[in-house]
């Protein structure tokens, strides 16, 4: 394994045509943390680069950003299956490489049942944050998962945001961005040999019987109440009781997508958090 950097881009190469792309700066102050982002299945790198890392970084903080096998700029080879369990074992390659001190690894929706994975795995962490990620597996789930590669199979990411962006934003943001919507454009389907798809169709498999009470370690559970997508509140509520150390805090202006809706509540809430640990 080595790390290969390009002026912008740097990447861990783990073998011929796997590599992770990520971006690092180190905590600049001693009590500074470094924020771990973990993120969903069809995310990107960039969501939390453009405003959420400075800010955090201006703050003393390290950051550590990254994607997926599967997502931009993450190459796989075909035949491989991206799923949950790859995903939480290239977190560790990626994390044993840079050693990043006092992690505090965070997680957009299912992103947040791969940094629980990467600590039950071994990965020591001073925190943890899950965004929207508590959620009950079953037959509801399993119907979701399969209907976003439906989508995907159809119509590409254009589809499923289409179809499900009034569940997943808030309104302010779909007033917003409406205008970016229901093109007149012919929809681009996703070849199963597309990252995306890959990471939809494979994740599905996804083990979301968490053992929470072994998450012992201080846990945001951040939870955006506009999130008509996966948002129980019955099962967060069940599921957060079981975290040793849980802190909850609940958004009435976010939905699903609480970094790209709410980006200043959602730096102000991690540079709370940090201040308890």
């Amino acid at each position: 394994e080595m790390l290969r950097s390009d002026k912008n881009m740097p990447q861990l190469s783990l073998s011929e045509g796997n590599t992770i792309f990520y971006d690092y700066t180190p905590p600049s102050t001693e009590e500074g943390v470094t924020f771990v982002f973990y993120n969903a299945l069809t995310g990107d790198a960039g969501m939390w680069l453009s405003e959420i890392a400075p800010a955090l970084q201006q703050a003393g903080h390290g950051t550590l950003v990254w994607n997926f096998r599967g997502q931009a700029n993450s190459s796989f080879t075909p035949g491989l299956a991206l799923d949950d369990l790859l995903i939480v074992a290239d977190a560790g390659r990626l994390l044993l490489e840079l050693k990043p001190p006092r992690c505090v690894l965070v997680g957009l929706s299912i992103g947040g049942l791969f940094a629980a994975r990467t600590y039950l795995a071994g990965w020591p962490a001073a925190g943890m944050v899950l965004i929207n990620t508590l959620r009950r597996p079953g037959p509801r789930l399993a119907w979701l998962n399969d209907a976003a590669l439906r989508c995907a199979e159809v119509g590409g990411l254009e589809l499923i945001k289409d179809l499900f962006g009034a569940l997943i934003f808030n309104e302010e943001w779909l007033a917003q961005n409406r205008v970016n919507a229901f093109k007149d454009t012919p929809y681009t389907p996703l070849t199963p040999e597309h990252g995306h798809y890959r990471l939809l169709s494979d994740c599905r498999s996804a083990d979301w019987d968490v053992p929470y009470e072994q998450l012992d370690l201080p846990v945001l559970v951040l939870t955006g109440l506009q999130d008509d997508m996966f948002l129980n509140p019955v099962d967060v509520a069940t599921y957060a009781a079981r975290l040793p150390q849980a802190q909850r805090l609940d958004l009435a202006d976010a939905g699903h997508m609480v970094p790209v809706e709410q980006p200043q509540a959602f730096i102000q809430a991690l540079l709370d958090f940090t201040r308890s640990l």
